[in-house]
């Protein structure tokens, strides 16, 4: 006999739909799956068999041949099993095949017959409802993320008996429903909070720019300054997620299985720190099954890299594409995938390899050259990607004694939502510009015009300040961002000369 269950399998992080066939014929025992299962699907047979025997079921002892198609396209992961399981008890008589119809059922099984939380449960609901089914029978513990998706019933399970029982109709599993923005307003703050932070005005004020015009940042300081402390306190001054942002973000925690037990959404911007010994596909994605990456994890967030020179050379310089195109395409020899990694960097680096390069407090015991190195570590291209290099002083001890509440991240996020606000009716013509970093050339001349004032200023930085090039576009972006977030809309002579201080790797001298 031949039983057809349908399912879902996930390819990046998207879903598509999958229909099992299980075949029962006359021959010797076997079991057999097909349509180019890796190691988790093959090893299915072992799982269904055990989960059958020990739920009460029948094992058919009889020639299993189990078909996923589309045939031609890698399946991977664990949420075949349940659906392979229905699909043998419907073969052998022992279920209704008709209880299935117009139902997508994905899940895990114990060797009890229990269910197991599956990766990916947000995109295949998705999947679900993109395909015109009516519901989806998962596991319990992903009932809370597949529940806000509108217009598909979500269906949660924790048992093969259970979910046999609502097939057979002798009991009703109840669908479930999130309301995603729902979710969104009630999500608490940010822990960590600018106010904590003492001293260090000019650093909040830079971080202020960066997040309100999605700039890169590097934060160049001795140790001790307070970089690290900063910049995990950049995602509390970000904007709120939006619903599709925090959608995105859910679809990769959940695809890389990192999301919560029992989350719905992920209701904050992400926070990324990988260590300095990362690798390019840690970083990017892959693998095999490929996985997204920490660029993707830090997706619609923040991306900081600790001590950016330390960092290998080749695992920086894959971030550039990451950087300039907010994706990252994987391209295999049986497949490519494309993750979102629409993320802030925020790096933090020393002056010099000891450390205190222009510190009046602690001498430098590094000579010309051995900066020099230690600077070329960090390629001109990638740098030219991040807009801001701000110097992190450190913080004298009158500051850290100071008495007095600072600033909460609360109040610098009003702002930043403010200046964001302007920038998207600026840009509504435009569809994927959304913040003044993201401008291209033909942007910058339209919305970026100076007085003359203002071009003999940016003339005279250039010349005078040995600023590069390259960094012209840059400072009249920031100089856009720091108008916006005065609510004005022309570029003053004032604004460019902060924007220029922000440039601190385009002098000649750092530590002059």
């Amino acid at each position: 006999m031949l039983a057809r269950i349908h399912s879902a399998a996930v390819l990046g992080i998207d879903a598509y739909p999958v229909e099992v066939e299980v075949d029962l014929c006359n021959g010797l025992p076997s079991f057999s799956t097909v349509g180019l299962p890796h190691g988790a699907v093959r090893e299915s047979k072992e799982r269904v068999n055990a989960a059958l025997v020990n739920a009460g079921f029948e094992f058919p002892l009889k020639r299993i041949t189990v078909n996923l198609a589309p045939a031609d396209v890698p399946k991977a992961g664990s949420a075949f099993d349940l659906p392979i399981a229905l699909g043998v008890l419907a073969a052998s008589g022992q279920l209704a095949e008709a209880g299935l119809d117009g139902q997508v059922v994905v899940g895990e099984l114990g060797l009890q017959g229990d269910l197991r939380p599956v990766r990916g449960a947000l995109p295949l609901a998705l999947a679900a409802r993109a395909a015109g089914h009516s519901a989806i029978v998962l596991p319990a513990a992903n009932l809370a993320e597949a529940s806000v998706v509108d217009g598909v019933d979500v269906l949660g399970a924790s048992s093969l008996v259970e979910v046999c029982d609502h097939l057979r109709g002798v009991s009703r599993l109840v669908p479930r429903r999130h309301d995603p923005a729902e979710l969104l307003a009630t999500a608490q703050p940010d822990a960590a909070d600018f106010a904590d932070v003492r001293g260090q005005a000019a650093a909040k004020r830079a971080l202020e720019i960066a997040a309100a015009g999605g700039h890169n940042v590097l934060l160049i300081g001795p140790p001790g300054a307070g970089k690290t402390m900063l910049a995990r306190r950049l995602p509390s001054i970000l904007p709120r997620p939006t619903l599709e942002e925090a959608l995105e973000a859910t679809a990769v925690h959940s695809v890389a299985g990192l999301l919560r037990p029992g989350a719905a959404l992920v209701t904050a911007r992400p926070f990324r720190a990988p260590h300095h010994t990362v690798s390019e596909a840690g970083l990017v994605g892959g693998g095999t099954p490929p996985r997204p990456g920490e660029v993707s994890l830090a997706h619609v967030g923040v991306l900081f890299l600790d001590e950016l020179p330390e960092f290998r050379r080749g695992a920086l310089e894959v971030l550039r594409q990451p950087l300039e195109d907010g994706f990252v395409t994987l391209s295999r020899a049986a497949t490519s995938l494309t993750y979102p990694a629409r993320f802030m960097l925020a790096a933090a680096m020393n002056p010099c390899p000891c450390g205190y390069l222009g510190d009046a407090s602690h001498p430098c015991r590094c000579g010309g050259p051995l900066v020099e190195r230690y600077r070329q570590r960090l390629s001109g291209p990638l740098l030219d990607r991040i807009d801001i290099h701000l110097a992190v002083p450190a913080v004298p001890w009158r500051d850290l004694t100071r008495g007095g509440d600072a600033e909460s991240s609360g109040a610098i996020r009003a702002r930043v939502e403010s200046a964001r606000e302007r920038q998207r009716a600026r840009f509504t013509p435009r569809r994927g510009l959304w913040a003044n970093a993201h401008m291209h050339s033909r942007d910058v001349r339209r919305w970026c015009r100076l007085s003359a004032p203002g071009e003999a200023l940016l003339g005279a930085a250039i010349t005078r300040l040995g600023l590069s090039a390259r960094a012209y576009h840059r400072v009249l972006k920031i100089a856009r961002t720091i108008a916006d977030l005065a609510q004005v809309e022309e570029i003053a002579p004032a604004h460019l000369a902060e924007a220029i201080q922000y440039r601190a790797l385009d002098r000649r001298n750092l530590h002059a």
